[in-house]
C-alpha cells in the first residue's frame, strides 16, 4: 500500500452498514503481572506489560484508520452497563465485590484475572459495547456490528472471572437481545483457540441459546470442553464443543465448519448470531498452536456471514476476545470486518505467503477423527 493508492474498495455484492465499538479507556485496563500465568515468582524477571495487553488490540484500532477502512464503518457509542443489566449473568455478590475492589485500587477477579483501579468500570464499559452493538443491529441503525473490546469476557464465570476475563460480554450480549428486543433464539459461536467455558456454563440448560465452540483440544480451560459436553438434561444439543488437536490450519476448521457449525446453526434456526471473535489461532499467536492465516479468519467470518444473510436477515455481531500476537493480530481483524462490511483495502497481509500452504495445513487424519468424534456425539445425543 501507497499513499496515493485507492484505500477502500467494495467486494462484488452488498456493501453493508458495519457498527463498530470502540472507546480507548478499553486500552487503559490493566491485567497485573507481565509473566505467563502461574509464574508469580523471582524465578521470572516481571516485564512491563501482562500477556494480556493493549497492543494487539490497539495496532488492530490502528490498522482499520490507515486503511481507511475505520472511516466507512458507523460509529457505535460504548456505553456503562447497567449493573441490572450485569445481573442477568452475574451473581450480585460478585458485581459488588468487583465494584469495591475497582475503588480500593484493584484486585483478582479470579483465576488469571488481575485488574487495577477503575478495572471494574472499564469492564462494564467493554460488556456495555457489546450491549451497544446489539442495540445497533437490532435497532437497524447497522447490519452487522465488530465490539473491539478490552477485557474480553468467555472465560468469564457468572460468580468469578477467568483468564483475563472479568464480564462475559458476548453472554451479556445475547442475554441483552433476549431481554430488551425480545429475541427468543440466538446462535453464540466461539473461535477463540481457548475454549468458550463461560457461555457454555451460562447457557447450560438453554435450549434457545445454542452455543458452539471450536477451541484447541485441551488448552485453557484444562480438561473442558470436550466432545461429550452436550448441554443440561433440557437442553442436549443446544451445547457443541469442537477440540481441534494443537497444529490445526485451514483444512480442520473447514471441516468443522462445513460439518458440524453451520449445520447447527441452520437447524436451530437463530434470530440472531453472535461471534465470541478470539484471534489467537493464528499462527503467530503466543497463546495457541494453531495455524489460522487472516484468510482462514475471513472465510470463518464469510461462512457466518453468509448463515446470518439466510437465517436472520444478516444480523450479526462479533465481540472481540482474544489474540495476543501485536504483530499478526492486526491483519486477521482486518480481514474479518473486510469481510463483514464488504470492502477489501489496499492492505496486503505481509505474513500471508509465508504461513499459507506450510506442510500440515491440509486435514489431517488425527484431526478428521476429533470432527468425526464430536458428530459421533451428536448422532448419539439425538438417538
Amino acid at each position: 500500500m501507497t499513499l496515493t493508492e485507492p484505500r477502500v474498495v467494495p467486494e462484488p455484492g452488498p456493501r453493508r452498514r458495519t457498527g463498530f465499538v470502540w472507546n480507548e479507556l478499553f486500552m487503559w485496563h490493566t491485567a497485573g503481572f507481565a509473566g505467563p500465568p502461574g509464574s508469580e515468582s523471582l524465578a521470572v524477571q516481571p516485564g512491563d506489560v501482562s500477556e494480556e495487553s493493549p497492543h494487539s488490540r490497539r495496532r488492530l484500532h490502528n490498522l482499520l484508520e490507515v486503511s481507511g477502512l475505520l472511516a466507512t464503518l458507523e460509529a457505535v457509542d460504548a456505553r456503562v452497563a447497567e449493573t441490572g443489566e450485569l445481573a442477568r449473568v452475574h451473581t450480585r455478590e460478585y458485581l459488588d465485590a468487583l465494584a469495591r475492589d475497582s475503588r480500593a485500587g484493584g484486585g483478582i477477579a479470579g483465576e488469571v484475572t488481575a485488574f487495577g483501579p477503575g478495572g471494574f468500570d472499564i469492564a462494564a464499559l467493554a460488556a456495555g459495547g457489546c450491549l451497544a452493538a446489539i442495540d445497533a443491529v437490532l435497532g437497524g441503525q447497522v447490519d452487522n456490528a465488530y465490539a473491539l473490546v478490552r477485557p474480553a469476557g468467555h472465560h468469564a464465570l457468572p460468580d468469578a472471572g477467568r483468564g483475563f476475563c472479568m464480564l462475559a460480554n458476548a453472554a451479556l450480549a445475547v442475554r441483552h437481545a433476549i431481554a430488551a428486543h425480545g429475541v427468543r433464539r440466538v446462535a453464540l459461536v466461539d473461535w477463540d483457540v481457548h475454549h468458550g467455558n463461560g457461555a457454555q456454563e451460562v447457557f447450560w440448560d438453554d435450549p434457545e441459546v445454542l452455543t458452539i465452540s471450536l477451541h484447541q483440544a485441551d488448552w485453557y480451560p484444562r480438561d473442558e470442553g470436550g466432545a461429550g459436553a452436550l448441554g443440561g438434561p433440557g437442553a442436549l444439543g443446544a451445547c457443541i464443543n469442537v477440540p481441534l488437536p494443537p497444529g490445526s490450519g485451514r483444512g480442520a476448521y473447514e471441516a468443522a465448519v462445513e460439518q458440524i457449525v453451520l449445520p447447527a446453526v441452520r437447524a436451530h434456526e437463530p434470530e440472531l448470531i453472535v461471534v465470541s471473535c478470539g484471534l489467537d489461532a493464528n499462527a503467530m499467536d503466543p497463546s495457541g498452536r494453531m495455524l489460522l492465516t487472516s484468510e482462514d479468519f475471513r472465510w470463518m467470518c464469510r461462512a457466518v456471514r453468509t448463515a446470518a444473510d439466510e437465517l436472520c436477515d444478516g444480523r450479526l455481531v462479533l465481540c472481540h476476545e482474544g489474540g495476543y500476537s501485536p504483530t499478526y493480530v492486526p491483519f486477521c481483524g482486518l480481514a474479518v470486518i473486510e469481510e463483514l462490511s464488504g470492502q477489501r483495502t489496499a492492505i496486503d497481509d505481509p505474513f500471508l505467503a509465508r504461513y499459507s500452504g506450510v506442510g500440515y495445513e491440509a486435514l489431517q487424519p488425527h484431526q478428521a477423527a476429533a470432527v468425526d468424534g464430536v458428530l459421533a456425539a451428536l448422532a448419539q445425543r439425538a438417538r
